[in-house]
Parts: structure tokens; sequence; C-alpha cells
């Protein structure tokens, strides 16, 4: 019995002493455990109290208005064939045709066959084929493109087709839910999911393509997984509707590295509104060169608030110039919709047409006013313009063009010319010429004016190869397709 109770007693000072141990020891992994299981039962709470996110019904209503975008197109590729040179006389230089493909996506936007996608889809496309996700095919026509917005509207002939419907833009939120929907491999239609990143972001994508200055950027950022075959994709809401269409990634590989980019839908609305009506896009000018504020801004201006849009500078005759604005002034208001950067502004006002009026807010020191501006097209009228209207040849091209001396013309060896003395957006940049070329020959024909090259390029289909040379003696070619 005494042996018994020697075991219980030992037993029991076991248990005391390692109880003991447990709080001596142990107690700040007690209160640690407190503390994990308070941060759980707050980040239960917090899933708890929310509807569980389901993807399903958005996918559904819109993977079947998601279509995959087949072009064929014609480049050019120039070549030196030295026994033309031996035997035939002429410089040597020969352009090929060669027929290549690519691809991308479209959004069905309404039940009658018009599709919206990315202008860089289409560009040049001498055959487009649509392929629904049900397998059927159709060849589509373009009803118009917008290299500015990098949007162009296409159609099949068919009836009773699925589409999406329009959302709202400017309603989507940062942190918001968003998919993304595309068709990039003609394997039916895929969807990613992902959250909005950023809005009104700019990348300098549309003007570093050829668009130049009159290029809009705003895009909509998001962390959805987007690969190039996704461009002209849809960018839906949780509920269906279309907020975006996808247009970039952000990749030094060419496949998504974490972010992409879509156009916002209110202005995708409207430069698709005005390609099926006119043809051509209507766009109203506020006739202002305009500027981020930032700090260093702020400082160097004296502005009272780190927000807005800084005038920098006025067109005379211009919308802003008629309606009281002043280079200095902050803009912080289209409408209703406050802008805190010029995409934001962009966008805004490229939801106008010319002779639309907007009511403008901005800051004139401490002091805010309002000017009623009638936006004017890049004419400076409030006319609309007519999809027939001709552009000069500094439009279709990009470059604005000069004269030779004739010392640079003894110099260089040749006895016409003309030079390219500023590029922007069009077919001559996007073909390599640079700045200072002197275009000597267009299609073996002369050229020495303006006159001259627009008379060759009117009307003209197909290949264009132009010769001539740079200010340093070296002689290029170099082919592009009307």
């Amino acid at each position: 019995m005494k042996k018994i109770l020697s075991v219980f007693a030992i037993a029991v000072m076991g248990g005391v002493a390692a109880l003991g141990l447990n709080q001596l020891f142990f107690k700040p992994a007690t209160l640690a455990g407190n503390a994990n299981t308070q941060t759980q039962m707050h980040y239960t709470n917090a899933v708890s109290t929310g509807a569980p996110i389901d993807f399903r019904d958005a996918a559904e209503g819109t993977v079947h208005a998601v279509v995959h975008i087949l072009t064929k197109f014609t480049t050019q590729q120039t070549y030196y064939d030295p026994f033309q040179g031996f035997f035939g006389g002429g410089n040597g230089m020969q352009i090929v045709p060669k027929q290549q493909e690519a691809s991308g996506s479209g959004v069905i936007i309404a039940n009658d066959g018009y599709i919206v996608t990315n202008y860089h889809v289409v560009e040049n496309a001498d055959n487009i084929t649509v392929t629904l996700n049900d397998k059927r095919t159709y060849d589509a026509k373009v009803i118009g493109t917008d290299p500015n917005t990098d949007l162009a509207v296409i159609k099949i002939e068919e009836k009773n087709l699925p589409f999406i419907s329009y959302g709202n833009s400017d309603d989507v939120k940062v942190g918001e839910w968003v998919l993304a929907v595309g068709n990039p491999f003609n394997l039916t239609s895929t969807v990613t999911a992902g959250i909005v990143s950023a809005k009104a972001r700019n990348i300098n994508l549309i003007s570093s393509n050829g668009s130049g200055s009159g290029a809009v950027e705003s895009f909509i950022q998001t962390d959805a997984a987007v690969n190039p075959g996704n461009s002209g994709g849809a960018l839906v809401n949780t509920s269906g509707q279309l907020v975006g269409i996808n247009s970039a990634i952000a990749s030094s590989t060419g496949s998504f590295s974490g972010y992409s980019f879509a156009i916002p839908v209110n202005l995708v609305r409207k430069v698709v509104a005005d390609l099926i009506e006119f043809g051509t896009v209507q766009r109203g000018y506020l006739g202002v060169n305009i500027r981020d504020v930032d700090a260093n801004l702020v400082k160097e201006k004296n502005l009272d608030k780190l927000s807005g849009v800084y005038v920098d500078g006025v067109v005379d005759g211009g919308s802003s110039a008629e309606a009281g604005i002043e280079a200095g002034d902050v803009i912080t208001k289209v409408g209703d919709v406050e802008v805190n950067n010029t995409s934001e502004l962009q966008e805004q006002v490229n939801r106008f047409r010319p002779g639309d009026k907007v009511v403008i807010t901005y800051a004139r020191g401490s002091k805010e006013k309002t000017a009623n501006v009638t936006l004017l097209n890049k004419n400076n009228a409030a006319s609309l313009l007519k999809k027939d209207d001709k552009v000069n040849e500094a439009e279709t091209l990009g470059a604005t063009f000069e004269t030779v001396a004739p010392e640079d013309m003894q110099r260089l060896n040749i006895d016409n010319g003309l030079r390219v003395s500023k590029l922007e957006a069009g077919k001559l940049r996007n073909s390599g010429i640079r700045e200072g070329f002197i275009i000597t020959t267009v299609d073996k024909n002369k050229v020495s004016t303006p006159d001259e090259l627009k008379k060759i390029l009117d009307n003209k289909k197909g290949g264009i190869l132009i010769e001539g040379v740079y200010p340093n003696g070296s002689r290029a070619y170099y082919a592009f397709g009307m």
C-alpha cells in the first residue's frame, strides 16, 4: 500500500511540475496561439460576411459571344537580285509579296453580327475569317477602324447571335473582380479571372505603334491572364457585362507576365457607334496642350493643389480658347467626372463629338470656374466629318515633306528628291523610314514635290517600293502596302 501511495505521490508531483514548467516556459507560445486564433476568427468572420464569388454565370453568359479572328495579309519583302542588275539594268532591288496570317479575338456586340476587336488584329488584312464558339465560320468585312484607340468594327452576315451587353467602365473600381474572355487559338473561348489593378493607365503603346499624337490611352489595368491571341477579347464584370476590350500585356517575353490592359467600354461604345454610323470616328477636341500635375509642377507653378490636369497652352481659335480657358488653368472636371491625369481627361473628352457642348470645371489660382465648351473637330470646326473626306498626304503617310536644296542634291549625287521633314503616325514610320530621308523614286517614278508623291499614291493598291538616300549618303529601300 505504501508503495502504491508513493507511486501516486510521485505521479501527482510530476504532473504539478509539468504544469508549472508549461506555465513558466511556454506561456508566450500560448499567447501567440491566442493571437493566431483571434486572427483566424477575424479572417473567417470577414469571409463569411460576403457571398462567395462565383464566376460561372458571367463566364457562361459571355464565352459564346467571343470569337476567334484569323486574318490573311500581304507583306512586301525586298531583296537584292544581282542578276537583274547585271543583265537587265536597274539597281537589282526586287519586291516580292508574301502571304502571312495572324489571329486574335473579337466580341459580338449585336445579334446581327457586329463585332468589336483591336485595330492591330485586322490591320492591313486582305481576308478576315471569324469562328464562333460553336465552330461556325464566316467571312467578315471591315466596317471601320480607329488606330488612335486601337479599335475596329467588323461584321459577319448572321442573325440571332449571342452578344455581350455594355457595362459602365466608370463604375469599375480598383480591386474589383473581372474576367478576361478570349478565343486565342481557335480552341473555343477561354476565361481567366483577376482584379482591376488600376485605371486610366497610359503605357505609350498605341502611339509607339504608329498612331502619333492623336493616340488615346486610358487603359484599365488588370492581373487577369491575357496572352497575345486574346487581343480584342472581352473584359467583363462578375455580372457578365462588357467593361473593356483587352488590348495589351506588359511583357518583355511576349507572354503574360502579370499585367494586362483593356480599353474602357465607355470609350469603346462611342468609337463603335461612330464607326457604324459614320465610318470614321467623330472626335471632339478641347484645343489645349496638357500636362499631369505632380509635385514638381505644383512647386514650379505655385499651384494650390496636387490634382487636376494642367493647361500648358491653348490653340488659337480652338474650343478652350473660345470658352475663355487659358494657359495656367487646371482642369478638374469634365461634366460631373473628376479628372486627375491626362489619360482621364482624354478619355472623357473622346466620348463626345464635334459640336457637343461640355461643361469644363477648372481652377485659376484659388478660384474655381466653369466654362461651357463647344468641342471642335481637328479642323477647328463644329461639323462632323464625312467618311469620304480626303486627307492630305501628312495624314495618310504620317509625314510632312520639304523640297531638297540644289546643293544637297549635288552633294548626294542625285538629281531629284523629296525630304521627309517630320514623322508622326502612318505608313512611312511603320515601314522604318526615319526623319531626314530623301525619297527619290516611288515605284520607279521620280519624286520631287508633295503633289507628285500624292499623284502616284492616289488610288494606289498593293505594294509600294520607295527608294532614297539619307543625308549621310547611305541609300535605303522601303516597302509597304496601300
